[in-house]
């Protein structure tokens, strides 16, 4: 682990962190090439899941916006549509140099299921002069969770801790509760050392996690206020503000089912603004976005002896497991199946929330490898390529059965006889096992059995 645990929890766009996210940025640094070059026209061509699902997670919009300059943090919805409008009515856009280009994007982004070998989701971009001849060209591979690399930076991340070395890097969870030992300290403890050691102060940690914590409450209660349907063809009906005036008239009650409503309904409103292009935390994306806000909105609302101090650990310590898993497996539906985004999220919000209950780190451990046993094996067909159906409820389960999991951790010693180790492990086989066609391309699942024309 040898990267910030902000490139883990990043504000960004709806709806998708590797089709939206990652090829909006990839598209920005590609524009920013272009500087002092004779550009006439710009050419995308998306492979793989970024071409099967493209249009629905909004990567045809997204890798327009990334070429205006754009990024998906410093970009807000109404921005993105006025932009994305924009180049669609005059087919050009405006580099970020201030030079415009021809630009339609009916025509001049090209949709190509075949997958590149790297990585099911790929990019490449053309800078072409008058003539048509490319002046400039580049592949970049959306891996998941907003990350991005070229092919040279892949063969590079599946080198040992990568390539930044300082003392609190980790490779595996028996690495990592060995250095907590060793330091004498906790997982958020060490992540906090972590960050200074990568040259962020503690100051500036704090705040950011609280800015990131802010940004996630922020979404629960945007989603809670909105009503109406969601973008795209399905015509969803946004749920969450019936689920909140049911979970009001709960709350007068004495209905011990009003804390599983207060997750589930926590989750749907961060997914339904997700799945409408909002703002969100990619958690450890998009499509998972919801899992831990619900858990740390839960933890806030009804466990006793709340303090902010405990909410920043439920984040430190989610990213310590969050990287193991990026190290070591994939948090890339296309790569893994839902598995990696959904179990992901439900393993880090279980092991942050333990921590955060006062559990030790061999419960920590416990908590995040028991959510992920039983995330094993799940598929990543959105229906219609939206990221809606059943994507905006799995946050919902997720969430739950991360509390569950902090339960079941805490309930026992810390002794276990499935590590977290091994549970990685075997998720990762078991998303290489999966048929492709499994894993957000929309071809098989709910995506060709639920009618919705």
């Amino acid at each position: 682990m040898s990267v910030s645990l902000f490139e883990l929890f990043k504000i960004g766009l709806g709806p998708s962190s590797s089709h939206t996210v990652g090829p909006m940025s990839a598209a920005n640094l590609f524009a920013a090439e272009l500087s002092g070059q004779d550009i006439h026209s710009v050419e995308v061509v998306l492979y793989g899941s970024l071409s099967l699902t493209g249009k629905g997670h909004a990567t045809d919009r997204a890798v327009t916006l990334g070429l205006t300059g754009r990024t998906p943090e410093q970009t807000l919805p109404e921005e993105a549509d006025s932009t994305w409008q924009d180049v669609k009515t005059h087919n050009r856009l405006v580099l970020p140099d201030g030079r415009t280009v021809a630009f339609n994007p009916s025509s001049s982004i090209h949709f190509v299921n075949t997958p590149l070998p790297e990585h099911p989701n790929a990019v490449k971009f053309l800078a072409q002069d008058k003539s048509g001849q490319c002046l400039h060209e580049k592949v970049w591979f959306s891996v998941g969770g907003g990350f991005i690399a070229t092919a040279d930076q892949l063969n590079a991340q599946n080198s040992p801790h990568g390539t930044v070395s300082h003392p609190y890097q980790f490779g595996s969870a028996q690495e990592l509760l060995a250095l907590c030992e060793r330091e004498k300290m906790s997982m958020a403890e060490l992540m906090l050392a972590s960050e200074e050691a990568l040259g962020h102060s503690r100051e500036n940690t704090v705040m950011r996690l609280d800015r990131i914590i802010a940004a996630m409450q922020s979404c629960i209660e945007r989603g809670i206020a909105t009503e109406g349907a969601l973008p795209g063809l399905l015509q969803v009906k946004r749920r969450a503000p019936g689920l909140y005036r049911r979970w009001q008239q709960e709350k007068q009650g004495d209905d011990p089912l009003q804390l599983m409503d207060w997750v589930s309904l926590c989750a749907v409103a961060v997914n339904e603004e997700n799945a409408a292009g909002g703002r969100i935390v990619t958690a450890p994306t998009n499509g998972a976005a919801g899992v831990i806000p619900a858990v740390i909105s839960f933890f806030r609302q009804y466990s006793q002896g709340c303090t902010v101090e405990k909410t920043r650990t439920i984040l430190l310590t989610a990213a310590a497991i969050g990287f193991l898993y990026k190290h070591n497996a994939s948090i890339s539906a296309a790569e893994v199946g839902c598995q990696g985004e959904i179990g992901v999220a439900s393993s880090m919000a279980a092991g942050g929330l333990t921590a955060a209950w006062g559990g030790s780190m061999q419960q920590v451990e416990n908590a995040a490898e028991i959510a992920m046993e039983h995330h094993l094996g799940m598929t990543c067909d959105p229906v219609a390529g939206l990221v809606q159906v059943p994507c905006i409820e799995r946050n919902a389960m997720g969430a739950n059965k991360a509390i569950s999991a902090a339960r079941l951790a805490l309930g026992g010693d810390g002794v276990h006889r499935v590590s977290l180790d091994e549970v990685i492990a075997t998720m990762y086989q078991t998303g290489k096992d999966m048929q492709a066609h499994y894993k957000e391309t929309s071809q098989a699942g709910l995506a060709v059995n639920v009618v919705y024309c």
